[in-house]
């Protein structure tokens, strides 16, 4: 396990580089995960390609820090851990909030950004009351108390009905999340519009979601398509909003092919 203090707060990370190559494929994790969630997805890579994962202040093993947060401090977070491993060009792989932290990222240090991957998210994501309703839940009654509702967006019928033990486990990892950090970031996520810099995205950029996810579905995602300039937008079949446990080698076949496509250094 590996972690760093940036700005105060201390972030677990799995840093795993790939010979000379300083350009890297960094994944940012979405509400309530860690970085777990993308296992899979880095371990079919086979070290192909340098990586970098994280857990986000206040998930995981990454520290609470102050708050209320904004979807900047996030951004802030990992610009951060980037710099400090000397890391040059990347291509952001963000899920759900993660696609925020992105957005945020392309446009306050566009130079650095090869590439986005936006898998499952959107320029704005649910509404002001949704996020609320959601925050006072988890601060009265802890997040187990949607943890069941949560998993039927996370997840299609056929992965509740035929991989309990991976649906389980997943409940648990969203249940012992930090109930602070969650708030805060819910909090961060309803306060956030990146509109204006989907649309100012200069750089290539694949749109991805799962056919039946249940929290950013598939007609808000090719909508935040459409105002990226030249954006691809693809949809992965029997998915929900986390494809990277649920479709993994799907997911990597269009990361595959997206890295493929990029001009070259």
């Amino acid at each position: 396990m590996k972690f760093i203090s940036i700005g105060g707060i201390t972030l677990h990370f799995d840093h795993r580089p790939a010979g000379r190559d300083r350009s890297h494929l960094v994944f940012i994790n979405s509400l309530g995960t860690d970085l777990r969630i993308w296992n899979e997805v880095i371990g079919a890579l086979g070290g192909s390609v340098a990586t970098l994962a994280y857990d986000k202040r206040g998930h995981g093993l990454s520290d609470l820090g102050p708050t209320p947060y904004a979807i900047e401090d996030h951004v802030d977070d990992l610009l951060g851990l980037i710099d400090h491993l000397g890391i040059e060009d990347v291509v952001l792989c963000g899920l759900s909030v993660g696609g925020l932290i992105a957005l945020g990222l392309a446009s306050q240090r566009p130079e650095i950004v090869r590439g986005l991957i936006l898998c499952d998210t959107a320029h704005k994501i649910g509404t002001a009351d949704g996020w609320n309703s959601r925050i006072a839940t988890v601060q009265k009654d802890g997040i187990a108390a949607i943890a069941d509702a949560v998993m039927k967006l996370w997840f299609t019928p056929h992965f509740h009905a035929e991989r309990k033990p991976e649906l389980d486990g997943c409940r648990t990892m969203l249940a012992r999340q930090s109930v602070a950090g969650y708030a805060a970031t819910c909090a961060a996520i309803r306060d956030a519009d990146y509109t204006r810099a989907a649309e100012a995205i200069a750089v290539p950029t694949l749109c991805i979601v799962g056919d039946q996810d249940g929290s950013t579905p598939p007609a808000l995602v090719r909508s935040m398509a459409r105002i990226i300039p030249g954006s691809q937008f693809e949809v992965i079949a029997g998915a929900g909003h986390i494809p990277c446990i649920e479709q993994p080698a799907m997911l990597v076949a269009l990361i595959t092919q997206f890295l493929a496509r990029l001009p070259s250094e």
